[in-house]
């Protein structure tokens, strides 16, 4: 009684006052309450490399184990610095231009709040990973929304440009692109490089899939171009890249007049992050067949699903990159996307995510997607039993 009366008393103004729990959460709830395969949140039911957990071992033992400098451990700084140039051919300095985030999302939370005040615009495009809007929100700023263009998901450069006012202070760029598996491509940077010149227009690129592209395809960051990098936060995660999402560290990359602001944020967000993990990625990306092999890693994993669903009504759409597979079910169900989600995960033990959920306003698509970083008994096991289903819902 005391506790309800307290909290009758305190009114909260929630800054974020109709965001709810992650659909990512709900569904992997889902899943371990009904027994289901987790096909919906995005992260491996494999291990990572036994080489990386003994160097975990090795620098713990070696007393690696206290605080390490706000902006990371310089050697892996330093080894990011190296990736990024030979990969993209730009060059971020080690003491100024890099910093190690507690993953990808603590980087983008912190760079939306380095950059807007009340009142200023950013543009999202959707379908958009669900961290964007409500920390754009929690700023004050005001998200505008851009959708991408079924069915290859392609970026409509002129609904981008007509959004544009004088309050727009950052876009918000992923590629590539989760949900949908799309890739910018060089139109699109210099579409970018056109729409922003001459204004104070500043960019994130979220990159975290930068090393899981298909098809003979290449990432194109960000970072390659000279121009956008003036005025972006590039930002990549090692969960994605080394199958250790749970150890939730990834980086950002911006330049010194940007990360000079980033920073003061940062220390107070996370100040630094696990120490002897920072060394020992440091060690591994002195290798890199460590991230250069994992196209054809997942590719292998794509295509062996895709190929078990080929004959089913499911409709698969282009993957050109990440580890999700969109599939359109229009010819299985007619329930809504959050329903027949729902219905998977219930009733066939498969659990997924609506697309619905990656955009702001309503949409009704029918179209679901579905992780594939999973073992390959386990794609075989959903394969065969979502190309059972026939349009009897």
């Amino acid at each position: 009684m005391i506790k309800e009366k307290i909290a009758a008393e305190i009114n909260i103004n929630s800054k974020l006052p109709e965001t709810g729990t992650s659909i990512f959460a709900v569904m992997t709830k889902m899943a371990i309450d009904y027994e289901a395969i987790n096909l919906a949140q995005g992260f491996p039911d494999f291990n990572c490399s036994e080489e990386l957990i003994d160097l975990v071992d090795y620098y713990s033992k070696k007393g690696f184990n206290q605080y390490a400098p706000m902006p990371g451990a310089k050697a892996l700084r330093e080894q990011i610095s190296l990736k990024i140039n030979k990969i993209y051919g730009k060059h971020y300095d080690t003491e100024n231009e890099i910093t190690i985030t507690s993953g990808a999302t603590q980087a983008i939370y912190t760079a939306i709040t380095t950059i807007i005040q009340p009142g200023d615009e950013v543009i999202i495009i959707e379908p958009a990973y669900d961290s964007y809007t409500p920390s754009v929100i929690a700023s004050g700023g005001r998200p505008v929304y851009v959708s991408l263009t079924p069915p290859k998901y392609s970026y409509n450069w002129e609904a981008i440009r007509n959004s544009i006012s004088s309050k727009t202070k950052l876009i918000i760029i992923n590629s590539p692109h989760n949900p949908t598996g799309s890739l910018i491509n060089e139109e699109d940077i210099r579409q970018l490089e056109e729409l922003t010149r001459n204004t104070q227009i500043m960019i994130i690129s979220d990159e975290v899939y930068e090393h899981i592209v298909f098809d003979n395809e290449r990432h194109i960051s960000i970072a390659s171009s000279e121009e956008l990098t003036k005025r972006a936060f590039v930002i990549s995660s090692f969960g994605k890249t080394f199958h250790t999402t749970g150890w939730k560290i990834g980086y950002c990359a911006a330049p010194d007049y940007l990360m000079k602001e980033f920073r003061k944020l940062h220390q107070f967000v996370v100040f630094t992050v696990n120490t002897p993990i920072q060394y020992a990625y440091a060690e591994f990306l002195k290798d890199d067949n460590h991230y250069t092999n994992l196209n054809a890693f997942y590719q292998s994993k794509r295509d062996l699903f895709g190929n078990k669903l080929k004959n089913s009504d499911f409709k698969l759409l282009d993957c050109k990159g990440t580890y999700f597979q969109s599939v359109d079910y229009s010819n299985v169900s007619s329930l809504n996307d959050r329903e027949f989600s729902e219905y998977l995960t219930k009733e066939k033990g498969i659990a997924v995510i609506p697309l619905s959920s990656f955009y702001y306003g309503k949409v009704n698509e029918r179209i679901i997607r579905l992780c594939f970083a999973k073992n390959d008994d386990v794609l075989i096991r959903a394969g065969e039993i979502l190309s059972k289903l026939k349009h009897d819902l």
